[in-house]
């Protein structure tokens, strides 16, 4: 009779027990990733004990997708990978199977984070904005030592990085201001036309048009604008170049950041922003202007008397003065993003949305300073 034909899984191994009565499995071939699921199979097939010796005298060579199926075998037969008695292995084959079994157990060993509950949540958000303003902090006195700088040797201002950015964040932001700015303008003397009417005193729609945009709408809105447009392409211009190591470069030549990077932004922004605030100004009134007619009867020629009458210089100087501010604070949290942002595009992206957070932020906070000091003083 033709003797028994040996089971499939004998091919990859073989459970034995040697002369002193340990269990020993004894491993055979190559065992590589293509017959993967013919050795799972062979490991289930075996009844492995709680103590086991592997014997890898067979064992041709091994790869870490086969060890790892090995590995998993063994815990599931209640056994810790990185405790059992390897016999017998060529030097490269243990070596794999010690540190795939040694990785595995240590990624279980791992342990589980714990979610936080709502106090824990708002605490840890309270510890990252505090660590976050004192960034800002930091950067800030770093900003204004090399404004410093600047002032006593003004030969270290880069004028054509200077011009660049001007060009960027200045002129090439008139269109969008223009527009979004005469567009306030006519929705702002629409509300007021619609409540004015009611009481016969159209022509006092002159007067919250001219003081209310040239005071406060057109700075804020402008601000707004040139935070979600020029902020985050500061973050973002200088987060590429973080990200390429190129402030490196400038560091390693013997340049200050500063000096090349932030200066030119901050000082470019400080300078335009007050024209696209006085271009907002002027648009709003045109578009207050436009609306006017049609709506409530009052005439360019009387509009523009009423205007002469109702709005003071000093109300446009309030707007244009808090310009530079708003500017300053939002250069310096798009440029300090860029400069500190983590080396990975996805931490450019999340850095990005952050600027424009917290510039938008600011700009009201700002805005709500001014608006306590001015009237403590009476302006």
């Amino acid at each position: 009779m033709p003797a028994n034909p040996q089971p499939a899984h004998a091919r990859w191994c073989a459970l034995e027990t040697d002369p002193s009565g340990r269990a020993r499995l004894t491993l055979r071939g190559a065992w590589h990733l293509p017959d993967l699921a013919a050795i799972e199979r062979a490991l289930r097939a075996q009844a492995i004990p709680p103590r086991v010796i592997l014997a890898g005298a067979d064992l041709e060579s091994i790869d870490t997708s086969a060890a790892w199926a090995l590995a998993e075998a063994l815990r599931a037969a209640g056994l810790t990978p990185a405790k059992v008695e390897l016999h017998d292995f060529e030097p490269v084959t243990q070596r794999v199977v010690e540190r795939v079994f040694r990785l595995g157990d240590a990624g279980e060993a791992l342990p589980r984070r714990k979610r936080l509950g709502g106090l824990g949540q708002f605490g840890l958000s309270a510890v990252e904005i505090g660590r976050m303003c004192a960034g800002h902090v930091t950067f800030l006195g770093e900003t204004t030592q090399a404004l410093a700088q600047l002032v006593r040797n003004p030969m270290r201002l880069r004028l054509k990085e200077l011009t660049v950015q001007f060009e960027q964040c200045g002129l090439n932001a008139i269109p969008v201001v223009a527009l979004v700015t005469f567009l306030i303008g006519i929705v702002i003397a629409y509300l007021l036309g619609l409540q004015a009417e009611k009481y016969g005193a159209n022509l006092f729609v002159v007067d919250g048009v001219g003081i209310g945009t040239t005071r406060e709408f057109a700075p804020i809105i402008v601000a707004v604008i040139v935070a979600g447009r020029s902020g985050a392409a500061f973050t973002a211009q200088l987060g590429a170049m973080r990200l390429g190591e190129e402030i490196d470069a400038i560091s390693t030549l013997g340049l200050s950041p500063q000096h090349v990077l932030v200066v030119p932004r901050v000082l470019a922004l400080m300078v335009a922003l007050p024209l696209l605030v006085f271009i907002g100004d002027a648009m709003s009134i045109l578009g207050a202007l436009w609306i006017a007619e049609p709506m409530l009867d009052i005439t360019p020629a009387t509009f523009l008397s009423r205007l002469r009458e109702a709005l003071a210089v000093k109300h446009v100087v309030v707007g244009l003065a808090k310009a530079p501010v708003f500017a300053f604070f939002i250069a310096l949290i798009g440029a300090r993003m860029g400069m500190t942002v983590g080396r990975d595009t996805r931490a450019v992206g999340l850095a990005t949305t952050s600027t424009v957070v917290q510039s938008i932020v600011a700009v009201i906070l700002l805005d709500a300073a001014f608006a306590v000091i001015f009237q403590r003083l009476g302006i």
